[in-house]
């Protein structure tokens, strides 16, 4: 037999397909955040990242530097192993603490990224709840898909942020059985919000559990960055709020909240926790000092909202099809998969503009975008830029521009006057 046959058809149907995927060499600059360094044949050049989740510039903090580095220089790189057989390093204890407080939850607990919180916990709850029925979003993220999947638990789809289908199934399922909701705050791919409230009444009602996706939200919205659970005051009312260090945070990271009960339940029964080594003190430490800096401060939120709005106006009032966003990203439909491609590439090769395509499966056949994430640091004079590199690209390949039936910008958004925060916070 020919193994590696198959492995080549497996690629040329990607290739077939417009669907496979080339990564961008890079090299991102402290202190010049959203510069990066492009390596591509033995070249080198800047370019400008407008795809980041860096939401906030926080990779590059001193603050979170100086944490990272001393920590490493104290503990060294690497953690020993996992929690079980090396125990737990402090500043991994001190993270959980301050994580647990920022979600106003009894504990937290941390895993080595987003995926593997959500794969662990939402299998390992499920299978610990008796006949558990799973409800679960279309649009729930891979991670939370493969958590369900894992689980072996019976799983209803509702359809997306759609209340009546969703009470439909819970009412299907009686009050008496064990039913988990899980859901996103906000979805990445559209930027839309769900009804958490009106999730948590029906949750209320039918006598079942909620687990919360909120790693586009974490660090972006709410007073003190608990996202939009604490932006809508709602964080006692979700069962276990799941989040990400390595977005809005800047480091490494995934990690659950919720009661004592719960947390510890996932910390001994989930494989993906008790077999996996644990994040480096270096790490940890860095996580901490980003979101410490982030429940005092309000500078680097309130620079992005206002760097996010005005993105979208500009792209909009230039005819581009901004798609409807209620939150910080900004999606620019193609809705082609071979245009989506040539058109990254053109805005890289042609503008020093690096936005990567996302096409099926993460989006749906024909909705292809590019998805761009403003952070405090792109400044008007970037915005502009953006602007003109987009129409040019638009023209040459002959994207469609936006049509009168598609709104292009929130009417609510309002533009504040900018104040970048420091590189030192």
């Amino acid at each position: 037999m020919n193994y590696q046959r198959f492995f080549e058809e497996a690629i040329d149907q990607l290739h077939a397909e417009r669907r496979y995927r080339i990564f961008a060499d890079l090299e991102r600059i402290v202190g010049r955040f959203p510069q990066a360094i492009w390596r591509n044949n033995g070249d080198a050049k800047e370019i400008t990242v407008w795809c980041s989740n860096d939401y906030l510039g926080m990779g590059q903090h001193t603050d979170v530097i100086a944490a990272h580095q001393n920590a490493a220089g104290k503990m060294g790189s690497g953690a020993g192993g996992t929690r079980n057989i090396s125990g737990t390093n402090h500043p991994l204890v001190e993270l959980e603490h301050e994580l647990a407080d920022l979600h106003g939850k009894e504990a937290a607990l941390v895993f080595t990224s987003g995926f593997v919180s959500n794969e662990a916990a939402i299998s390992t709850i499920a299978r610990l709840l008796p006949n558990c029925l799973i409800l679960s979003d279309e649009l729930n993220h891979a991670s939370m898909i493969e958590g369900v999947r894992r689980s072996g638990a019976e799983k209803k789809v509702f359809r997306h942020n759609d209340l009546a289908h969703l009470e439909s199934l819970l009412q299907g399922a009686g009050r008496e059985r064990a039913k988990l909701i899980v859901f996103e705050s906000v979805y990445s791919m559209d930027g839309d919000i769900a009804p958490i409230s009106a999730i948590a009444d029906l949750a209320e009602k039918y006598n079942a559990m909620t687990y919360i996706d909120e790693v586009h939200a974490v660090g972006m919205y709410g007073p003190r960055g608990g996202g939009i659970t604490e932006r809508e005051g709602l964080a006692d009312r979700i069962d276990i709020i799941e989040g990400t260090l390595a977005k809005a945070f800047g480091t490494l990271g995934g990690y659950i909240t919720g009661r004592q009960s719960v947390v510890d339940a996932v910390r001994s029964y989930a494989p993906g926790f008790i077999f996996t080594t644990a994040l480096p003190p270096s790490i940890a430490a860095a996580a901490t000092a980003s979101i410490r800096h982030l429940k005092a401060s309000q500078a680097e939120r309130d620079a992005q909202q206002r760097q996010a709005a005005q993105t979208k106006r500009i792209l909009g009032n230039a005819g581009l099809p901004v798609m409807a966003s209620e939150t910080h990203i900004v999606p620019v439909l193609v809705g082609d998969p071979e245009l989506c491609k040539m058109a990254s590439d053109r805005l890289l090769g042609k503008h020093n503009i690096y936005i990567q395509p996302i096409n099926y499966p993460t989006v749906a056949r024909g909705t292809e975008r590019l998805r761009i994430t403003p952070t405090p640091f792109h400044n008007d004079d970037l915005i502009s830029t953006l602007k003109d590199a987009l129409v040019e690209t638009w023209d040459a390949l002959g994207i469609p521009y936006a049509t009168s039936g598609r709104p292009a910008v929130e009417k609510s958004e309002r533009i504040i006057p900018l104040i970048v925060p420091a590189a030192g916070g």
